[in-house]
């Protein structure tokens, strides 16, 4: 009984000096208080339907590209029909470029949105000899903020002033060559990248 009693005098003894050691080397309390700041939110990045419906009936849909997060998410609004149809590609894409040089609704700013084109920036057709569907800008492509290029591109890209694929022929208000510049999952992630490009066909 006794050599018992001695055994798990021991192994109790061995316990506490475990449960002691491990406490020791944990984080101590402290008694002043730590601000480690607010839980981090995530943007909703989303707009209620009457937020960017119009009230006018004749009004029709378009679709502008806007900057959420650090990327480029689809924003429906509503604009005139003579910014929409027609079939002018011109007409269209400058109705577009109105949209984004506008400021987000009050709407679109609490859910996130900012646009990065600013102006002055116009659209207008092709100069004698670019490829068909070509959109001249008043300022050289190349010579914009990436981003603000980037949601040019995709929202010309995915309307009827776009080259198709979503795509879209762009260039400045010089001799240059126009390109093709396409709107990719990849840029639509990560805007501020430069716009990828497709060859040109006259």
């Amino acid at each position: 009984m006794r050599r018992r009693t001695i055994g798990r005098t021991a192994v109790t003894a061995g316990l506490v000096a475990l449960t002691a050691l491990a406490t020791g080397c944990g984080i101590r309390t402290t008694s002043v208080p730590v601000d480690a700041g607010a839980a981090p939110s995530r943007v909703p990045c989303s707009v209620t339907q009457e937020a960017t419906t119009g009230t006018a009936v004749q009004d029709v849909p378009v679709r502008v590209f806007l900057v959420c997060g650090s990327q480029l998410e689809a924003v429906d609004r509503r604009a005139l029909p003579e910014e929409k149809t027609g079939g002018d590609p011109v007409r269209t894409a400058s109705g577009l470029l109105a949209q984004l040089l506008a400021e987000p609704s009050e709407s679109e700013q609490r859910a996130g949105f900012t646009t990065a084109v600013r102006g002055p920036l116009t659209v207008s057709g092709g100069h004698e000899g670019d490829p068909a569907g070509t959109l001249r800008l008043s300022r050289q492509p190349e010579d914009l903020a990436p981003t603000s290029l980037s949601q040019l591109v995709c929202t010309f890209a995915a309307s009827s002033a776009g080259a198709g694929a979503q795509t879209v022929v762009l260039g400045g208000p010089g001799a240059y060559a126009p390109k093709r510049y396409r709107c990719t999952t990849e840029l639509r992630e990560r805007p501020e990248s430069t716009p990828p490009t497709a060859p040109t066909t006259t």
